[in-house]
């Protein structure tokens, strides 16, 4: 069948090159009983393809019937789709047959696929490769010869690394793929596609049709259509019925349309996908430690300036007070690496000081911590607790230091 004449017969609008091939792709493989799987976003009109495809088929005749998976609760999907038996679950009054048993011989659309829970998954594999299935509280297995075809707005592929999905599912429904472009995607189709809604919508509410100056229309082709084709015939309808003139302004039809949220020129930094606030406080603890990371770095060159400046001092007073235990701790001789390299002349850099001093002797980290742990004892008289509280240390730290270093009292 052309795809013309099945745009008239079921009403579809558009030409966009997407939307044509999704079209052919419908129709040839509506005459075979392949396994279907419409990928599209909400609101594009992924149901009206299931329907192409059953009212182009041999099983035309027979039943059809579409389910929305994520509208059934997660305890009933199961009897839902096959049936159950007497008695088998509370409020189980009475046999019931599923859908799968209803529409043998037709086909059943199963819009949200992604939204199934794992177990009615697995049913469903069954039915796909055997024709088989179980109702619920049963243990006899009948046979049904229903055409499955599956939708999703949702990246089922993903889903299947995350576990959220089977993988051997997937593949079984995905025979055929189809893909609905999105309104974004087909902007051509937009001021058609407004112009067949408005004049439905005047027909119905016994109005005059409304008309977009060109400004308007060109911000109606522009606008995200987030909600797709659902959300353009909703606006159309409010338009057509709120509308103080006819012909309709630029900034009368900004009066319709959302706000879109600007997207933030600020750096930002790639985190997984959450709710915005989330994000933001994700965000917001990474700048802030990004930020603390590089005072620790500019005390600790003050520090190494201070030392080399005045090798007699007392304590590092460049650290912050809840920072010394941190740093005395890192600075433990390491194995084999406890004394920096020994060249002739020695240079430190800091761009907070405008001058770098020069020191021609060896340092040793190791020597400058335990002579000021030394200096410290004898300022207090041998007082571990005072001495440790000077150094800004922990008293069960500064023990660990005097072992290390064969410090007596």
């Amino acid at each position: 069948m052309e795809i013309q004449s099945i745009k008239n017969r079921f009403g579809i609008i558009g030409n966009s090159p997407a939307l044509n091939y999704a079209l052919q792709v419908a129709a040839q493989v509506a005459n075979t009983d392949l396994t279907v799987m419409i990928f599209g976003e909400s609101g594009v009109g992924k149901e009206v393809f299931s329907t192409i495809i059953h009212a182009l088929s041999a099983r035309k005749h027979n039943p059809f019937i579409a389910v929305n998976c994520g509208a059934i609760p997660e305890g009933t999907i199961d009897s839902e789709l096959f049936g159950h038996e007497k008695g088998s679950f509370t409020g189980a009054v009475d046999s019931r047959k599923g859908y799968f048993e209803t529409v043998s011989g037709g086909t059943i659309f199963l819009d949200e696929i992604g939204e199934m829970p794992l177990g009615t998954q697995a049913r469903l594999l069954r039915v796909l490769e055997t024709g088989e299935f179980i109702r619920v509280g049963s243990s006899k297995v009948q046979k049904t010869d229903v055409r499955v075809i599956a939708a999703t707005n949702r990246d089922l592929l993903e889903q299947t690394q995350h576990g959220k999905f089977r993988e051997d599912l997937y593949y079984r429904l995905n025979t055929v793929p189809i893909r609905v472009p999105s309104l974004r995607d087909r902007k051509e189709d937009i001021p058609l596609l407004f112009r067949k809604f408005s004049v439905d919508f005047s027909e119905r509410y016994k109005t005059p049709s409304i008309q977009l100056d060109d400004e308007a229309r060109n911000i109606l082709v522009n606008y995200p259509w987030r909600g797709n084709v659902r959300e353009l015939k909703n606006m159309a309808e409010q338009i057509s019925v709120l509308a103080n003139d006819k012909l309709v302004t630029a900034q009368e039809l900004q009066r319709f349309l959302p706000e879109v949220p600007q997207t933030s020129r600020l750096p930002m930094l790639a985190l997984p996908q959450q709710g915005s606030s989330d994000f933001a406080s994700e965000r917001d603890i990474l700048y802030k430690l990004f930020f603390d990371m590089k005072k620790d770095v500019t005390e600790l060159k003050k520090m190494f300036f201070d030392i080399l400046q005045n090798p007699n001092i007392a304590h590092a007073a460049a650290y912050q007070e809840n920072n010394h235990e941190h740093v005395l701790h890192n600075f433990a001789p390491a194995e084999n690496n406890n004394v920096l390299p020994a060249p002739s002349r020695i240079i430190l850099q800091d761009h907070d000081i405008d001058h770098h001093e020069e020191v021609e002797e060896t340092l040793s980290i190791a020597d400058k911590e335990k002579e000021l742990i030394v200096k410290a004892l004898k300022k207090h008289k041998g007082k571990r607790k005072d001495a440790a509280l000077d150094l800004g240390i922990s008293e069960r730290t500064l023990y660990r230091k005097l072992k290390e270093y064969n410090i007596g009292d």
